[in-house]
């Protein structure tokens, strides 16, 4: 019965395996455990001591649950305290998102002035472009010494109290008005996720709307914050991403090779692993040891990070990391933030494997700990890879799928304005141009992680096979991304196969994928920047809400999906949700999200569990959009005679 766990070719014989073996895998704890029927639609309120308050409203009208209907022991109404949970969601999220980024700008500030070996400014380019958007001049200025301005510039934006957030003016200056005047554009990025705990304990805020008007801003911290200094610090010191070939899926292992799998989100030491995999010594120590090399994959964001940016291959995505383990080829799994399951320790006692924690903030019984510091990185590196071969020979009976296939990734902002234009005439009016006449019907990203409560994989393929048939483009990130990659829709030879005719043109023309890999889950915000040059191109409208396209979550599970969606909504669009959605309990709250928060915004929320359902969904309202910017029709050809031509005016 595997084939209705997962659609993943490599993920079934894994899952079979461990069924003949007696080994509990999340499929099985998530089958046997009874969801919370009060929890799952946020109708749980446990914020306080004289609960958990659980709130059955089942048959109560929405004027009856926000006025006279049941509600908690303090009197909170449904509608709060789905909101309460929501918003402590987006702050969750957020939080996550921006600790990540806080741990980037230190490790930055410390390359610059040289005190983290194997660290170094790579991209001087987009250094200099930044320094300009902080007001930094980068003229005759040492790389390092603006590195360092720029470093400590953009740490201001966790601790500030009041003012903007800096790369908040990467909006359309009309989405910016408009955020102002709402009073959600977030000043710091401490303030908000704080703020909101803050509102959302006993006896604060008790308003659905004000709940969630915090939520915005929280939101739009993580999104122009956190998230987009990750990103763009990133790229700065790793090299910004462009396009390279590789391979996705459990079959990227090596059964003559110590196999090192490095799961999570913060490519930190992930870029020194991988940096010692090629250290001669180790090579050679690999050697003496029976080993044909050292083999680095990844799982999660982290592997979308050292693929994008050094080619390495891709294990799998956030419901595979058992199933790497139960190969048996794996020699250790090194985690450091995130996503990662304490299950693993569990089943790699089954197996030789060992599971090494990195950071200080994420510990699990039952594993090693090398703790992670910046000013250290590369010998911490090569300590783990030195263990992890050493590891080579306790190996037992090996058991890798034949599956992997190849992917293309590293769609950068700046790769895709690089690629529709050129060095001296980088543009989006290509793009723009054949969203104007029809060839390309709109652009959705399809973003997020999988969910064991719906098929692994049959979602993410399923919506975006619909979408790039209908001439959509899809852009993707994190363990969305990795799903499509998987089934081959992430080469340019899958758009004569799965898309649409004028789709497919553009992408044998430009010879790009019709499905493109943006990166992990920080770098949504790319997305945001692609967003933005859209509307600064011209033709498109002037904000985000103008423009065809829209985003969704069809497996999502974490925290950080809802922030994620939140600022999408925020900055003007739908987002549509599968699986689950967690303010269902409360009709006041979802008709709010799903409608009324259009009208302040712009952007909505949506939720569908059927793929075909949801991808058309979007579908039509990108339909809207281009109705709305009067380019839903063809221009009509004309034949003109003599009379017709006399009449023209140059």
């Amino acid at each position: 019965m595997s084939e209705n766990i997962s659609i993943c070719p490599a993920s079934l014989p894994m899952l079979d395996k461990a069924k003949n073996e007696g080994i509990e895998t999340v499929f099985d704890r998530s089958k046997e455990m009874k969801t919370c029927p009060f929890g799952s639609v946020g109708t749980c309120c446990r914020n306080c001591a004289m609960g958990p308050c659980r709130v059955n409203v089942k048959g109560e009208t929405e004027e009856e649950q926000e006025y006279g209907g049941k509600v908690g022991v303090c009197g909170a109404t449904v509608g709060t305290i789905a909101a309460r949970n929501f918003a402590r969601m987006i702050a969750a999220g957020t939080a996550a998102h921006s600790d990540h980024g806080r741990e980037v700008v230190q490790t930055f500030i410390l390359a610059a002035k040289g005190e983290t070996p194997g660290y170094e400014i790579k991209d001087e380019v987009k250094l200099k472009a930044v320094a300009k958007e902080l007001g930094i001049d980068p003229q005759n200025k040492d790389k390092n010494k603006l590195a360092v301005e720029v470093g400590e510039k953009l740490l201001t934006d966790f601790g500030r109290q009041e003012g903007e957030l800096t790369f908040i003016k990467r909006a359309p200056k009309k989405r910016q008005e408009l955020w102002k005047k709402l009073g959600i554009i977030p000043r710091g990025i401490d303030r908000e996720v704080v703020e909101i705990m803050h509102r959302t304990s006993i006896g604060v805020d008790q308003d659905y709307r004000s709940i969630l008007h915090q939520g915005n801003r929280c939101s739009l911290a993580d999104g122009y914050g956190g998230s987009m200094i990750a990103t763009a610090l990133q790229d700065i010191m790793f090299g910004t991403p462009i396009p390279l070939r590789s391979k996705v899926n459990l079959g990227v292992l090596k059964e003559d090779q110590v196999n090192i799998i490095v799961h999570g989100h913060e490519p930190l030491l992930s870029e020194m692993i991988v940096l010692a995999s090629k250290d001669p010594d180790l090579l050679d120590f690999a050697g003496k040891n029976g080993a044909a090399g050292i083999n680095i994959s990844g799982i999660c964001c982290t592997a979308n990070e050292i693929l994008m940016r050094h080619g390495i291959p891709v294990a799998g995505n956030f419901l595979q990391q058992e199933l790497a383990i139960i190969t048996g080829a794996v020699e250790a799994m090194i985690v450091d933030v995130q996503c990662v399951m304490q299950g693993l320790p569990r089943i790699a006692k089954c197996f030789h494997t060992e599971i090494i924690t990195t950071s200080e903030k994420a510990k699990m019984p039952g594993t090693i700990h090398f703790e992670f510091h910046a000013h250290n990185a590369l010998k911490i590196a090569k300590d783990i890879v030195k263990r992890a071969i050493n590891n080579f020979s306790k190996r037992g009976k090996v058991n890798i799928p034949d599956e992997s296939i190849d992917l293309i990734a590293g769609f950068s902002h700046e790769t895709i304005n690089y690629m529709l234009g050129g060095s001296f005439r980088a543009s989006y009016r290509p793009l723009n141009d054949n969203i104007i006449n029809g060839r390309i019907r709109g652009v959705v990203g399809v973003v997020g992680c999988n969910n064991p409560k719906t098929t692994h994989d049959f979602s993410h393929v399923t919506l975006v096979k619909e979408l790039i048939k209908n001439d959509v483009l899809v852009v993707q990130t994190g363990c969305a991304a990795i799903a499509c990659a998987k089934a081959g829709l992430l080469t340019p030879e899958a758009a004569k196969k799965y898309a649409g005719p004028g789709l497919a043109e553009v992408c044998e023309t430009v010879g790009i994928p019709p499905v493109l890999h943006l990166g992990s889950c920080v770098d949504n915000s790319r997305i945001l920047e692609a967003c933005s040059a859209m509307v600064a191109e011209g033709g498109l409208g002037d904000d985000y809400s103008d423009l065809p396209v829209a985003g969704a979550a069809p497996e999502w599970m974490s925290e950080k999906a809802i922030a994620i969606g939140q600022y999408f909504v925020a900055s003007g669009a739908l987002v549509v949700f599968g699986v689950t959605f967690p303010a269902t309990g409360s009709k006041g709250f979802s008709k709010y999200l799903f409608d009324e928060h259009e009208k302040i915004t712009g952007g909505k929320w949506a939720f569908e569990t059927d793929s075909i359902k949801m991808a058309h969904l979007m579908i039509d309202h990108i339909n809207k959009k281009r109705v709305a910017l009067g380019i839903d029709k063809k221009p009509q050809r004309v034949l003109y005679d003599m009379e017709l031509r006399r009449e023209l005016k140059f």
